[in-house]
Parts: structure tokens; C-alpha cells; sequence
């Protein structure tokens, strides 16, 4: 769901493919590299068309252009994100108004088909350190508000600008820090909060790290985050071309649990394992391999 950073000179160097191929590419953290390539593994089993990978591109509105330019066939992009920082709509609604608001507007706006949900919702996480959570009781955003003015605090870079992000997470529950928020990429977060280099992030539900180095997420109790739900963002031309991409991706629908994509996460984050032989194993797992 994150990161408005650009890779430099990815759409001038991008090609559209032969149509005899897919593009499939991810945003630049973990979980969208293991998506595209999990997306990838499953078409190229089920249908026989190849499939190129183009991971680690940037962020949400680099990959969003590339889809529209043609540069890519497939990604797979978040509900609220889809919501707030494409269509710039308010980040309200529960996950099935969302969903469809993304699917109608994706569909009138651009010629993109929003695929069915695969299963998890990856929401922004306010993470703080667990042995912090047990000495002062912390179990949610609202209680930690009354700490915030003595704790440091680590953000991305697209959370502090993106209408679902920083100002609104601060106007909602009061919040105030002993300095201005440490900008970083997203998998510095993590070990900077591990580390004591920060005391607050925003990270992701399922980032895998998360019970690996004693994090501690706190309820979002006033319901400021919408649903992150992940969907295949498709383009028409594609699906028209290849009927039996859709058919592939029906596969997919609810098979992706919020704690499968942790495991997911952490096995290429925290045990640094290769992100195709875990994505092979999962699709093993799922029975979705013949």
C-alpha cells in the first residue's frame, strides 16, 4: 500500500511487452515482490502464457502510470489505496463499499478491471515496541496519544503526504511527538523501532517482522484507516486478449489469509529465503499447483 517513491527512469526504459507475454509488476517493498511473483508462478501454471516480472518499480502512482501507458498487464494494489491516493476520494466505507466504489470508478476512469479480493486485508499498523506496550498497558492508538509528546516517530515517505497518512492520523487522535517524524523507506521502519532509533511507525498489518522482533500494532479504535483489501488491478485489453487470465485469478479469490501473507512476508524478510521457492511451497500448500 505504500510509497510514492519513483525508480528513476522506469516508464522512459519500460517496453510494452510482446502480446504473446504478461507483464506482471509489484511497488517496491516485500509483500508486492511475493504477490507478483505469486501472481506469476499461478498464470504461468494455469494458462502456459510467460510471464515477465518487473518488481520493485516504486510506488503507488509510478505503478499506476505504467499500467496506463501499457507498460504492464497486472499488479496487484490495495482497496484504500486505490481509494485515496488514485481516485483522491475520502478514506471511509467499510470493505465491500469500498471495494465496489474502487471496481466502478477504476473501470469509468482508466479501462481497469479490479479483480475479486485474494483474501487479506494489509491495513497500516501504528507499531510501537512490545516491552513499551507491556509497561504502560498500551492496547490502542488513543491510549498512546498520551505518551506520543516524549516518543519519536518513523513514517514513510508517501504516508506523510497521502490523504489516509500523517495529517489526518494526527488530527483524528491528537497525537503530538518530541520531534518532527523521521522519514525513511519502509524496511528501515521496522529495525529503526527494534533499534530504539523511534518509539512509534506506521508499518503494515502483515509485515512479517512484526512478532519476529516484538512489535506491538495498537487498535486503530476511532476507525481512521479504511479497508486495504489486495485485488489484481487487470488491464481490459489483457483480459479480452486472454480470457483465461480471469479464470486463473478466480483461483486466487479468499486464498490469501492475513496470517498466510505474514508467513509470506517473514519467510523471505526474517529467514532471507528466495522469494520464488517460498511462493512455489505456498501454491503447493493451497493445492493450487498440478
Amino acid at each position: 500500500m505504500i510509497s510514492v517513491v519513483v525508480a528513476a527512469g522506469f516508464l522512459s526504459a519500460c517496453k510494452k511487452g510482446p502480446k504473446n507475454k504478461l507483464v506482471i509488476g509489484s511497488k517496491f517493498f516485500t509483500e508486492q515482490v511475493v504477490l507478483a511473483e505469486l501472481l506469476a508462478q499461478h498464470i504461468e501454471q494455469r494458462t502456459g502464457i510467460p510471464v515477465e516480472r518487473k518488481t520493485n518499480l516504486g510506488g503507488t502512482l509510478l505503478i499506476h502510470k505504467a499500467m496506463l501507458a501499457g507498460d504492464l498487464d497486472l499488479y496487484v494494489e490495495y482497496t484504500g489505496t486505490a481509494l485515496t491516493a488514485i481516485l483522491k476520494e475520502k478514506p471511509t466505507g467499510n470493505r465491500q463499499d469500498v471495494y465496489s466504489r474502487v471496481k466502478t470508478e477504476y473501470e469509468k476512469r482508466f479501462g481497469l478491471e479490479v479483480g475479486p479480493p485474494l483474501g487479506f486485508n494489509d491495513t497500516f499498523a501504528i507499531e510501537i515496541r512490545g516491552e513499551d506496550a507491556r509497561r504502560l498497558n498500551l492496547k490502542t492508538i488513543s491510549q498512546a496519544a498520551a505518551y506520543t509528546p516524549q516518543w519519536r516517530a518513523g513514517f514513510g515517505y508517501e504516508f506523510m503526504e497521502r490523504p489516509d497518512g500523517y495529517k489526518g492520523l494526527v488530527a483524528t487522535y491528537g497525537l503530538r511527538f518530541a520531534s518532527s517524524p523521521r522519514i525513511m523507506d519502509l524496511g528501515l521502519l521496522t529495525r529503526a523501532l527494534k533499534d530504539k532509533q523511534i518509539d512509534l511507525i506506521a508499518g503494515n498489518a502483515t509485515d512479517g517482522l512484526i512478532p519476529a522482533l516484538d512489535l506491538v500494532v495498537l487498535e486503530d479504535d476511532r476507525h481512521y484507516f479504511p479497508p486495504y483489501e489486495a485485488v489484481p488491478i487487470i488491464r481490459k485489453e489483457t483480459l479480452a486478449r486472454h480470457s483465461e487470465i480471469g479464470q486463473a485469478l478466480d483461483d486466487l479469490v479468499g486464498k490469501i489469509s492475513d496470517d498466510d501473507m505474514r508467513q509470506l512476508n517473514y519467510a523471505v524478510d526474517g529467514q532471507h529465503r528466495d522469494a520464488k521457492e517460498v511462493v512455489r511451497e505456498f501454491l503447493r500448500r493451497k493445492g493450487l499447483v498440478r
